[in-house]
């Protein structure tokens, strides 16, 4: 039940958000499991590499010293050194001695077809100690049956061999080389399977480190989203709780102001004037908070009527003006004559009022604020189309995408200086949202913004 924790959430907004945490978190959870398991192939792969190469490694040295023994005593007894004077073992692959002038005085091999290769790559090394090679030599085999000339088509193999060498000394003088290998094919091909078997196992814990991963960001997101769940309760809470009291404050006030004491005491007066502005400013606060509280819950109520927007623009235009005739700002209005639509009278007027509002805020004395509605119909869904324009400072393009955030601001002092709290915004994003709408901002510093919001108001009978 805790894992289906992001479905508690309404708003779509928010568990977007909440949903793409959760894979981010599960993006770095599988990545560190990933890395784990790869930093875990690559020590085993290693540690039992080489492990089994340094065990190899000291078989051929050490075989080398016994059989450089024998050598060595033919050589300088001054017997004849013949090609029978050691018989290959089990291990060996071959075995050469080489006078001091590169010439084979014995020798023998598994393979003698590749006796000319193996000298190849011999004849002039002059080992050190516990000095080894690798080499990768190309093994045909024919059948009996076959034609000499069919040998290209004959079965053939690699052959992966570790050398080792001893250089021959009578006193000072090199008097010939013994060298000596060993097939390591068969462990090189352990190395192959290992690794593939490592790798098949890598791609099977990696489904497993992403659904383990998966469960886990599920529970790191359990915790954030009860807390963002207890705030956004709290929120609504505390801003229904708050209107009564700021109610009686305001109730109070225009009492006080009512009594004829107060008449001849302009401190006094003054004094509660500026109370009542705050009181009301608070009560404006706390309403947003509300509204917005609301809109997380996808409880914000909505009465669709069937009305006729125009009259209620007019009545808007008109309450907002003394606001826009303190900074001598020109609110010009583009409207038809009917605007039947069928949408929320109320939240479509707080809409308007908090987008006017925020132009009128924004721009410099003098300039202007228009406001243009139209109504477009597209196989019978009829769309509301509202475009505010300013001539005020503008907002910066990278800012364009966080406009909309709560308690958000471009320019934090500023914003305070004018009264702002940053919301109105949020909570024209949430009407808009409530209706299905959506809303587009062109702005550029210096220039200017416009918001144009799309509303559908078609008769929801006919839909």
């Amino acid at each position: 039940m805790k894992f289906n924790i992001l479905s508690r959430l309404s708003d779509p907004f928010k568990k977007d958000v909440f949903k793409r945490t959760q894979i981010r978190l599960t993006l770095i959870y599988s990545a560190l499991l990933m890395l784990f398991l790869i930093l875990f192939i690559v020590i085993v792969y290693t540690l039992v590499y080489q492990i089994n190469s340094n065990q190899q490694e000291k078989q051929i040295q050490k075989l080398a010293d016994q059989e450089l023994i024998v050598i060595k005593d033919q050589l300088m007894r001054g017997k004849k050194v013949g090609p029978d004077i050691t018989v290959i073992g089990e291990d060996q692959f071959f075995y050469y001695v080489v006078n001091s002038d590169g010439q084979l005085i014995a020798g023998d091999e598994v393979n003698p077809r590749l006796r000319e290769d193996l000298l190849k790559n011999l004849i002039g090394w002059i080992p050190q100690m516990d000095e080894t090679r690798y080499q990768t030599l190309k093994e045909t085999h024919r059948h009996p049956w076959e034609q000499r000339e069919a040998i290209g088509e004959s079965e053939s193999r690699d052959i992966r061999l570790l050398m080792a060498g001893r250089p021959i000394y009578n006193g000072n003088q090199l008097i010939g080389v013994f060298y000596i290998g060993k097939n390591i094919s068969y462990q090189y091909g352990l190395y192959k399977l290992l690794l593939i078997i490592l790798s098949i196992l890598a791609v099977v814990f990696s489904g497993v480190a992403v659904f383990i991963s998966y469960i886990m960001s599920k529970r790191a997101m359990i915790p954030i989203i009860q807390a963002y769940t207890r705030q956004r309760e709290f929120t609504a809470d505390a801003s229904h709780e708050l209107r009564t009291p700021l109610s009686v404050m305001l109730s109070s006030i225009n009492a006080l102001e009512m009594e004829n004491s107060l008449e001849k005491d302009e401190f006094s007066r003054s004094l509660l004037s500026n109370m009542k502005d705050e009181v009301k400013r608070m009560t404006k606060l706390v309403a947003h908070l509300l509204t917005l509280a609301r809109s997380d819950s996808d409880k914000i109520e909505l009465f669709v009527e069937r009305l006729d927007f125009r009259s209620d623009v007019d009545k808007l235009i008109q309450t907002i003006k003394p606001l826009a005739d303190s900074k001598q700002i020109k609110v010009g209005l583009h409207a038809p004559n009917a605007l039947v639509v069928y949408a929320d009278r109320e939240r479509l007027k707080q809409l308007l009022y908090i987008l006017l509002e925020n132009g009128i805020k924004y721009t410099p004395n003098g300039g202007e604020v228009d406001l243009t509605l139209s109504l477009e119909t597209y196989k019978q869904s009829k769309t509301l189309t509202i475009a505010v324009r300013d001539t005020g400072i503008g907002i910066e393009p990278e800012h364009h995408h966080r406009i909309f955030e709560r308690f958000y601001r471009v320019d934090p002092s500023r914003s305070r200086q004018m009264g702002g709290h940053g919301l109105g915004l949020a909570i024209a994003k949430a009407i808009i949202d409530s209706h299905h709408g959506t809303i587009h901002v062109e702005s550029q510093p210096g220039q200017g913004t416009t918001f144009t919001i799309k509303i559908p108001v078609a008769d929801p009978a006919n839909e």
